[in-house]
């Protein structure tokens, strides 16, 4: 889990990665089921409004409500965001989420849509703005270490949402649409097992901080999905580790899978790892390329038997620029406002008025018609406490 400032209202990052004889597989998701954007080329811009101010380098409450007064598709986040669950007490007591949707697919080649959610087993617990600014900027890390420490280890209940392929094509909501959530009544969360963390790293840097998790790490049976958002960090990921720590980062020990691994890439910085640490496998003099006339003498073969089932395209299937301006962006986030008790929509009100106050009239305007068009009582709230 990646530390952030408990100061401010932020998404967490949530990232697992389970080891097993057939590879690595990575969980890389956040503690919101959803997140701000449905379209991947929206994230840098994002992303922007949300750094500081580039002239004062001072946060920039009005630069985000701007982007949010432009952007109705980030309400249903912004709602999380702004919530009491926008600060975790720690991060034992949060929920995470894989967000995307992905799929399993068994040995009939029959394919199921599925949501992830690891459960917190210690309760949800969350800081107001004035909690929060009283605590360490480690505070949360501080947490963690100390209980694992203590053998008081943090657990969650692994449960997932199954959606057959079948389903997926006449479901009023997109299913692969990441600013939405899968209502539970229609597909209710069944539990799988259980995550505990209950042991620390031995050296942050190399353990950590060298962690490289993609969600383009699949094993058979788990594949992706046609969420845009996914599709473009299948790519982006492992882009950014290579980057960020070199071409083989994923021959680190901390990234390296526990199964024999065989495939033609080779050399390169970091390659085989260093021998002092035990490791000489270089890959020697084997073929480095593929067909070739070695495959009677060892060499790596694709197995047929663990490709994905094919996906069909629609029939009529028209490929146009992706817009989504028609997209209903105000339902679910009325329904979470109408699931809150009076005192969170009170907070909800008052954390997003603390920022909204501070951007201008034309943007407060444009915000408090997003809320309007989810629940009346929403913009009421926020348009009082902004008086």
């Amino acid at each position: 889990m990646q530390q952030a400032s408990a100061a401010l209202p932020k998404c967490k990052c949530v990232l697992t990665a389970t080891k097993t004889n057939e590879g690595n597989w990575d969980l890389v998701g956040n503690n919101t089921p959803v997140f701000f954007i449905r379209d991947p080329s929206k994230f840098p811009d994002f992303i922007h409004s949300q750094k500081k101010n580039p002239k004062t380098n001072l946060p920039d409450p009005e630069a985000m409500f701007e982007y949010w007064a432009n952007h109705p598709q980030s309400l249903h986040q912004m709602t999380i965001l702004m919530s009491d669950r926008g600060i975790p007490c720690s991060y034992r007591h949060m929920n995470g989420y894989g967000s995307h949707t992905l799929s399993l697919w068994n040995s009939k080649g029959e394919r199921f849509w599925v949501k992830w959610h690891l459960k917190t087993n210690q309760g949800i617990e969350t800081l107001t703005n004035e909690e929060a600014a009283k605590k360490p900027a480690f505070g949360a890390q501080k947490d963690l270490v100390e209980a694992i420490e203590k053998s008081e280890f943090p657990s969650w209940s692994v449960k997932i949402q199954i959606m057959p392929e079948e389903k997926a094509k006449d479901y009023p909501i997109n299913p692969f649409d990441l600013t939405k959530i899968w209502p539970h009544q229609d597909f209710p969360l069944i539990e799988i097992g259980q995550l505990e963390l209950n042991r620390n790293v031995e050296n942050y840097f190399a353990e950590t901080e060298q962690a490289a998790f993609s969600p383009s790490n699949l094993v058979p049976g788990i594949g992706a999905s046609p969420d845009k958002v996914l599709q473009a960090r299948l790519l982006m990921y492992p882009d950014a580790h290579r980057y960020r720590l070199g071409t083989n980062a994923n021959q680190l020990p901390v990234n390296a899978p526990k199964c024999p691994v065989n495939h033609y890439q080779r050399d390169g910085a970091m390659a085989g790892m260093c021998p002092a640490h035990g490791d000489t496998n270089n890959q020697g003099e084997s073929v480095t390329f593929y067909p070739n006339d070695r495959v009677n003498e060892g060499a790596p073969v694709p197995d047929p038997s663990i490709v994905e089932p094919p996906m069909p395209l629609i029939e009529e299937a028209w490929v146009k620029a992706y817009d989504t301006k028609d997209e209903d962006n105000f339902t679910q986030a009325g329904d979470l406002y109408r699931i809150m008790t009076d005192d969170q929509k009170d907070q909800l009100a008052g954390n997003i008025a603390e920022g909204l106050s501070q951007a201008n009239g034309h943007i407060q305007k444009r915000m408090l018609e997003q809320f309007n068009s989810a629940d009346p009582d929403y913009k009421d709230r926020v348009q009082d406490t902004l008086r």
